[in-house]
């Protein structure tokens, strides 16, 4: 995606006039991504992501593209000054790919900027939610002392889709979250819903059904990252039943007799708990 007006990014920003402020319709004409409050206390962030994603080759030598980290840093200071949370959402996600060694989903540089940013205001952001990878996985950000900070979601997408190199798919798939509507927006719950697409065509009819409730199907008070930092700390016990529900559900349900053990699995479990370069690589390299 270009860093600067372009005839796309005029294009959304007339699309979403009915719904953004003067402020976020400039920042999206600009460089596709903006701010806006849509309740009096809870800021929606929403981030141009694939500026950053590595087949870009427009801003593949630019340390800011479209000035988009220095808009977030200030946009989220501004947010602390006036008690506000905030949830991000972005396309491609921050962190490492669960389904390949050492690789993030955006540049390495861009990840480490942008970790360290919601590092500095884990206090103020609520949530983050993320798509691209079309499978359902969760991530926690944890602060350079190991506590955790954020939780992150990144959901299964409603197309199915198949790497070269997997031997599964997703089936499709949408969700609904559960937060605090009364206190700091903190994220409760997840009802996920899925399509078995075999049986579907085997029917000729689609019955959507629920996949899983995530606190019931492993066991979570709720969805905060000390409880997400524990499920991802229980998917290091060898034989876990939770980690082979889990990789069930990051295929949402595509084919549960398909395992994931060896380095499948460290690279699942690394990416759930660690999402800088320095702390990914430690993870991948103790096993």
């Amino acid at each position: 995606m270009p860093a600067s007006t372009n005839a796309i990014y005029k294009a959304a920003a007339a699309l979403w006039k009915p719904w953004l402020d003067a402020d976020a319709l400039l920042t999206l004409s600009q460089g596709g991504f903006y701010s806006q409050r849509v309740k009096p206390a809870l800021r929606l962030v929403s981030l141009n992501t694939i500026l950053y994603y590595g087949p870009d080759q427009v801003t593949a030598n630019l340390s800011d593209p479209a000035g988009q980290f220095v808009w977030l840093e200030k946009t989220l200071e501004k947010a602390a000054q006036n008690k506000e949370k905030v949830y991000i959402i972005a396309h491609v996600p921050v962190g490492y790919l669960p389904f390949y060694g050492n690789t993030t989903a955006i540049r390495k540089v861009h990840n480490e900027r942008l970790v360290s940013i919601f590092r500095k205001f884990s206090h103020v952001v609520a949530g983050q939610f993320y798509g691209h990878t079309h499978r359902d996985s969760i991530m926690v950000l944890l602060d350079q002392h190991g506590k955790p900070v954020n939780s992150l979601f990144v959901s299964p997408a409603v197309t199915p889709i198949k790497d070269a190199t997997q031997e599964y798919s997703n089936n499709p798939a949408f969700r609904m979250y559960l937060y605090n509507n009364n206190k700091d927006y903190s994220i409760q719950d997840i009802w996920q819903y899925y399509l078995n697409l075999t049986e579907a065509n085997e029917k000729q009819r689609s019955d959507w059904k629920l996949e899983y409730i995530m606190t019931r199907a492993f066991g979570l008070p709720d969805l905060q990252p000390q409880s997400l930092l524990q499920l991802g700390l229980s998917f290091l016990l060898p034989q876990t039943p939770t980690f082979h529900r889990y990789f069930t559900h990051f295929m949402v349900s595509y084919d549960s007799r398909i395992t994931c053990e060896g380095r499948c699995k460290v690279r699942q479990v690394c990416a759930v708990l660690y999402l800088d370069q320095e702390s990914y690589s430690k993870c991948a390299g103790s096993w």
